[in-house]
């Protein structure tokens, strides 16, 4: 991998962060949402798999990302019942630790 790309997906993530944040921090939820699942760093993974290993690496990562939809939103359900009751630190790890149960079974049956 180069290190422009890398610089590239550095500066990508970056800015989905910072806006991100800037419009959550503002009160402004959905349009903090709409930035986080806008699909640029997955358009610039897409072209960098497609460039290094052409169409079938590049549908199976997507093929991945749908199979793995169903944890994240668990994680995410999770996250929106825990926050409130928990706090930051243990709905974080808790959510991050269903996560990683749910896509590992996903993980294990797809196999």
């Amino acid at each position: 991998m180069s290190v422009k790309l890398l610089a590239l997906y550095f500066v990508v993530g970056g800015v989905i962060v910072a806006a991100v944040t800037y419009f959550g921090s503002q009160g402004k939820g959905l349009l903090a949402a709409f930035v986080a699942f806008f699909p640029s760093a997955t358009v610039v993974t897409l072209v960098s798999i497609y460039l290094a290993s052409g169409v079938s690496a590049t549908v199976s990562y997507f093929r991945g990302m749908l199979l793995l939809l169903p944890a994240w939103a668990l994680y995410a359900t999770a996250m929106l019942f825990m926050l409130p009751r928990w706090g930051l630190v243990p709905s974080v790890v808790a959510g991050v630790c269903l996560y990683i149960a749910a896509a590992w079974v996903t993980m294990r049956i797809v196999r």
